[in-house]
């Protein structure tokens, strides 16, 4: 009889359940894990889905994939000027509110909405009052509908009027030209949620001082290349979208001269402005991310997202070529940092148009070079790495333009492939600010949303449906 013997060193390939590793781990022997889990966490339904988007229809997504990541790498956004609304918005007439988000009833978007919706009403003249312009918006007065339905972005809870000066960035590869507000600032702000005399004050201000403003100085510089700023600013520690502080300060010293040349009226409101506006870079890097978004989105057949946007009730995501919406409940803000005497329970859900950015290799894609970010996702710079990695999972790209020090110069992860986001269950994760739910205060913190995979999932079926059809 043979006598069977046993090894004297043990090597371990663990599949799926990473508490295994961890137990043979433990016990001081090597382990390799490989993370795997069942595709689509089970759903028969999607599933399917993907055997057919990665099987039959795999050549013709990948092929349009393709032009989609090279459309967001190599088009060049340019500032190249300062309008309003009413002026250069397409589709906006009347007394027409735009803002973040997918489209609600006026009753159905959440308190700080509601807030800078009311705000926005009375400094365009139509109300003398909150109270008088919450009665015209209950009763429908007033249009509301989605900036991103008129190529407008705008971040947090901003609602704006035709009055209001727009950001105009175009993006002359792809005939597209994008529109986005002009950052409102810290402080008492409608973007935070405030409809206080001075946050309407602070709209006044933006259309008749720093629109003008920008608008001059634009005139003697010409027209910014908005990314090449951006990249520099990555590589300096911002994320593009949590912190915009490098990019801005580039922004502000290469503006400097021409501030200086402004009317006596304009030149010292607009520098106090700037100068305390750590922010105003975020709305640029924003329209010059939808004008590429815009560009992207013509490609038929694609799998990559061109539109994410959530309005504090709602969270809606659009594929390229499709003018479809899927929408599901907008989540919670996690990974916070609050300021005192703040918390979970009084919070705000996620808001605004700015996951444009974590669509175009800012945002999240850019943490893991930023020290900032870190904080709100560990403390370290191996968890800002992670959150980038995240990315990296659920990305058909990656980017040329945007390189993070930290990780050896690679590139950020470019065009969230819904595929690879179902098949993993691995949503995108959004940095952005925490406005109070309800009672107007403003921002009450910041940290990271991690996107709902129920809207990924129907788009997932919808695209298969579609391409089934041709």
């Amino acid at each position: 009889m043979t006598q069977l013997a046993f090894p004297d060193e043990v090597q371990v390939v663990n599949i799926g359940l990473p508490m295994f590793a961890d137990a043979v781990r433990s016990q001081g022997r090597p382990v390799q894990h490989v993370d795997w889990r069942i595709p689509a966490g089970g759903d028969r339904t999607a599933v399917r889905a993907l055997s057919r988007l990665y099987g039959d229809s795999a050549a013709a997504i990948d092929e349009a994939n393709t032009e989609v990541v090279r459309r967001l790498n190599e088009g060049v956004p340019q500032l190249v000027a300062v309008s309003t609304v009413r002026e250069a918005v397409p589709g906006v007439e009347g007394r027409t509110i735009l803002h973040s988000g997918p489209t609600l009833p006026y009753a159905e978007h959440c308190d700080p909405l509601r807030r800078s919706m009311r705000a926005a009403v009375v400094a365009e003249g139509w109300a003398s009052d909150v109270e008088q312009a919450d009665g015209l918006l209950e009763r429908g007065d007033v249009v509301l509908d989605a900036a991103n339905h008129h190529d407008t972005v705008v971040p947090m809870a901003s609602a704006i009027g035709p009055s209001q000066p727009v950001l105009v960035v175009e993006n002359r590869e792809g005939g597209t030209r994008a529109y986005s507000s002009i950052n409102q600032g810290p402080g008492e702000v409608p973007w935070f949620g405030r409809d206080t005399d001075a946050a309407i004050e602070r709209l006044r201000f933006l259309a008749e001082i720093a629109g003008p403003a920008v608008s001059q100085i634009l005139g003697a510089t010409g027209q910014l290349d908005v990314l090449a700023i951006a990249a520099q600013g990555i590589t300096m520690g911002d994320d593009l979208h949590m912190r915009t502080q490098a990019a801005t300060n580039l922004l502000t010293r290469t503006w400097l001269p021409h501030i200086a040349t402004l009317s006596d009226a304009v030149r010292a409101p607009f520098a106090a402005f700037l100068s305390a506006n750590h922010l105003f870079f975020l709305n640029m890097a924003m329209a010059a991310a939808k004008s590429l978004q815009l560009w992207a989105e013509q490609v038929q057949g694609s799998s990559i997202v061109t539109t994410m946007s959530r309005n504090g009730t709602t969270f809606g995501i659009k594929l390229a070529g499709s003018p479809t919406w899927h929408i599901t409940g907008a989540p919670p803000v996690g990974e916070a940092m609050y300021y005192s005497g703040h918390g979970p329970e009084t919070s705000a859900r996620d808001i605004g148009d700015s996951a444009v950015l974590e669509l175009s290799g800012m945002g999240g894609p850019a943490a893991g070079g930023s020290a900032a970010v870190a904080a709100f996702l560990g403390g370290t710079m191996a968890d800002a790495a992670a959150a980038t990695n995240g990315f990296r999972a659920i990305c058909a790209g990656t980017s040329s333009r945007f390189t993070l020090p930290p990780m050896g110069f690679a590139g950020t992860p470019l065009g969230v492939d819904v595929r690879k986001v179902v098949e993993l269950g691995i949503t995108p994760k959004v940095t952005t600010g925490i406005l109070h739910a309800t009672d107007g205060s403003g921002q009450v913190g910041a940290g990271v949303a991690t996107a709902p995979i129920e809207c990924f999932t129907a788009a997932l079926i919808e695209l298969d449906a579609t391409l089934a059809k041709d």
